[in-house]
Order: C-alpha cells, then structure tokens, then sequence
C-alpha cells in the first residue's frame, strides 16, 4: 500500500478533480499530488462537509451529509440551492450523484421525497424526471453511484426497520420512463442485508452482506450475511460467495480481485479469499458499514477516484493518498 500526506489549511470537503483533491466549499481550494496548491474559485461558502463533482469537473455540489441543503455550483459561482425532505435527513448520509447523458448534466437526487429520485438539469434546473404517474416505493436512497460507462445507477439505501438494501437503474431508460425509477426492475436474488456495494466495472458488481440474520433462508445459497460476492447485473448471477472472517465496512473495487475495506483503518481485500492482503491501522478511515451514520462520532472525509482507484482520507490537517 502506497501513502502520501498533504497538508491542508482549513479544510471543508474533498473530492477528486481529474488526479488533484479540491475543496470546493473553501474556495475550490486545489491540492495537487506534486505539492502545488492553488485556488480554483473566487468566494469561500462557508457551509457544508461533502461535495462531489462532475466528470467534465464543471459543475459541483456541496452539501451537509446530514442536512437537508446544497449549494449548486459552475465553475465555482453558485447557480442554486438544492434541498431535500426533512425525513429522517439527520440519519442517513445525503443522495445526490452527477451523471451525463446526450452532453448533459445532470444532478441525481431527491428533492421532492425521500423515496423519490430525480434528475435535474444543472444549467435549466429543470426535473426532467418529474411525471405524473410516479409512485416510488418506500426506499431511502443513499451513497450513489454511477456505473464507469454511465449507464447505471447504484443506489446504496435501506427501508424499515432499518435493513441495507440496494437498488440499480438502467439511467437511459429511466429518463424516458421516469416511473421506472420508482421500483428498481434489476436486483439480485438474495435474503440478505447489502451493507456495501461497489461498481467494478461497467456490469458487475461488489456486494458485501451484513452479519444480520437473512430474510430469507432459501437464498442463503445465494449470498450469506457477512459475506462478499459479485453480482452481474446484466447475466444477473452472482459469483460464489466468499466468507469475511473481518468487520468490514464501505468496499471501494479496484478490480474483480481486490478491493478496499475503510472499516477502522484502510485495507486491501482479495476478494477471492475474504483475506487481507495489506493494511495501514496507522490512519483511520471510520466505522461506516452502512448509510445510517447519524451515531458514528469519528467520520473521516473520504473520495474514491474511480479512475485511478486511490483513495483521499482527511487526518487532521492532512489529506492521506493512499494507492494499491
């Protein structure tokens, strides 16, 4: 495992740009992993502690994950606030994604109900999603994620009574049927709580399961609790599940062979064996296992570059760059 230490002045949010971390709340404030520092925007926002950005890296938005607003920005000047319901806001970590389709933009998030996502043009403002015959099923959205090709849309959430659940959304055809994306028609056949999730590549899936006891016992062949596997959205099979001997929490994919474990400190995971491979219990890096993260005292900053498959950890008044 690769490290690198950046000092930092006052830092607000993290997120990748291209290979350098910004911070957008701090004025787009850039640190670069040769040691240059500079300032992308002009004004400091003095609110928020997430943000995440475009893949063109235009267009940013900076929220509070257990807040009910956003601030909407291009090229750093604040188009718009953004807001989401009230309901149980203060529980789970915020829904919003970027995505682009046909050279648009578009914010992934639910501003009208908790249960409800949207897209919402960034330059117009406009719901493209917003249609009559929507009936979205009780699901909170949460951790977002887009597919490398951008077609799918991971959504990392949980329902009552709380139980981890996730759900995927073919983003094409949901911008022509916004109705689809009130009940998800692509889902593995499992029993079991998804405490974690990662893209790995365009079509396949990380899963990691929880230690709590299956819904349903005729799929325990499928997936058991407290074990990783990999899902194929397309063929919809699930590879044969590995056992963890470990705690584990948020899962970042490198490949369909290793993958990254933040629960307590980083660590690498081969996913063939459940085995840790190489760790730093030097730097912690949290105990998210889950979008509820209201009771967690210790919640370090943490971006994945899906590109380069690094990861930023805020320690202090340093952002640690770790790398396989």
């Amino acid at each position: 495992m690769k490290r690198q230490s950046i000092k930092t002045n006052y830092l607000k949010t993290i997120c990748w740009v291209n290979n350098s971390i910004v911070d957008w709340a701090s004025a787009g404030k850039r640190y670069a992993l040769d040691g240059k520092i500079d300032q992308l925007c002009e004004y400091t926002y003095g609110f928020g502690d997430s943000a995440i950005t475009s893949a063109d890296g235009q267009y940013a938005f900076i929220y509070q994950k257990l807040g009910t607003k956003g601030l909407l920005l291009k090229n750093g000047a604040l188009l718009r606030e953004i807001n989401r319901s009230y309901y149980y806001a203060d529980f789970y970590e915020y829904p919003a994604t970027f995505v682009t389709l046909n050279s648009k933009t578009f914010l992934i998030h639910c501003p009208s109900e908790y249960c409800r996502l949207d897209f919402e043009d960034v330059e117009t403002g406009e719901i493209i999603t917003n249609s009559q015959d929507r009936n979205p099923t009780d699901f909170f959205h949460s951790r977002l994620e887009i597919s490398p090709n951008g077609r799918y849309l991971l959504s990392k959430g949980w329902f009552w009574h709380p139980w981890d659940a996730i759900k995927v959304f073919d983003i094409e055809k949901c911008f022509q049927t916004p109705k689809l994306l009130g009940e998800s028609e692509i889902y593995p056949n499992i029993g079991v709580e998804i405490a974690t999730a990662s893209f790995i590549d365009d079509h396949r899936i990380l899963l990691g399961s929880s230690d709590e006891k299956a819904l349903n016992d005729d799929l325990l062949e499928n997936l058991p609790p407290r074990h990783i596997a990999i899902w194929d959205i397309e063929l919809n099979q699930i590879s044969k599940p590995v056992k963890m001997d470990i705690e584990f929490g948020n899962l970042f994919a490198i490949n369909d062979c290793y993958a990254w474990d933040l629960f307590k400190f980083p660590k690498i995971i081969n996913l063939e064996t459940g085995k840790i491979v190489d760790q730093d219990e030097s730097l912690s890096s949290g105990l998210q296992n889950s979008s509820i993260i209201h009771h967690i005292e210790e919640l370090p900053k943490v971006a994945f570059n899906q590109h380069t498959k690094q990861l930023a950890i805020t320690s202090g008044d340093h952002i640690e760059i770790i790398a396989q």
